[in-house]
């Protein structure tokens, strides 16, 4: 399932490429009623966590969740190919929308109200850490898996996760009432930083200069999420920091990566 940073560069995508614009909007599938959307004007598209939001000038929202297997594509016009659930077009560029888990026409109100129930968004700049830490700390589930709560941090994945408390030092299996106000803001503000990064570059690097390929002499990691990392999917691997082998276990239905040498802390540590 894509994070939360491959949902904000698709947002920002849609506003670049079709905002302001009157555009053609079908569903090759006709699995999607778009009559009340062909010919209007897109306005823009908006990201909350892994909730695509695309709003319309009538008043219409479209809100798209990818889910596990969705794809939104953006190439040069032309003629659909595969099961398209939704195609946006203004004739040069098209948008399609394939396999998601949530294709559906919404007011702006009933919009206003999915966003209600998210929780905060690292990539907005709206976002109330303090919402997050309060579910938190209310909480005994561990903290691995209280991040992929997306009432906690919305956007939160599973590589996100893994990499953020293997950064600060942080035993994935702390219960999050025992998680202090410092160590969430410092856990909150390096997944601003490290989703941020991923907005603008496209890829996901959480590994330090003094830890990354150049400076250990190997290999660079070859992966389709791209970029460095410390943990998630190097199960037996050595640590790039201390050499025990990587962990993996299953937490809640996903693979939970982490070191068991570096990761024995309740509270953060800085990278």
């Amino acid at each position: 399932m894509p994070e939360g940073h491959v949902i904000h560069r698709l947002a920002a995508a849609l506003t670049d490429t079709f905002g302001g614009r009157a555009v053609s909007v079908t569903s090759p599938q006709r699995r999607f009623d778009t009559s009340l959307l062909d010919g209007t004007v897109l306005e823009r598209g908006e990201a909350v966590g892994k909730h695509l939001f695309v709003d319309f000038a009538n008043a219409r929202v479209v809100h798209i969740h990818l889910g596990l297997i969705g794809k939104l594509g953006f190439a040069d016009y032309a003629e659909p190919w595969g099961q398209v659930r939704l195609r946006i077009t203004d004739g040069v560029t098209a948008a399609d929308l394939r396999g998601p888990q949530w294709c559906r026409l919404l007011t702006p109100g009933e919009r206003d109200a999915v966003i209600d129930a998210s929780g905060p968004d690292p990539l907005r700049p709206d976002a109330d850490p303090a919402r997050g830490y309060a579910r938190l700390k209310r909480s005994g589930k561990s903290i691995a898996a209280l991040l992929m709560d997306q009432r906690v941090a919305a956007g939160v994945g599973n590589i996100f996760r893994a990499e953020v408390l293997f950064r600060h030092r942080i035993n994935p299996m702390t219960p999050g009432r025992d998680i202090d106000p410092r160590t969430w803001r410092i856990v909150w503000d390096d997944l601003v930083n490290l989703m941020g990064h991923g907005v603008v570059h496209g890829r996901i690097d959480t590994v330090l200069d003094v830890h990354g390929p150049e400076a250990q002499g190997r290999p660079a990691r070859v992966d389709r999420h791209g970029g460095e990392v410390y943990v998630y999917r190097r199960a037996d691997q050595p640590c790039l920091v201390c050499g025990t082998p990587v962990r993996c276990a299953t937490l809640e239905g996903r693979n939970l990566y982490w070191c068991p040498r570096c990761q024995r802390r309740k509270s953060a540590a800085r990278p």
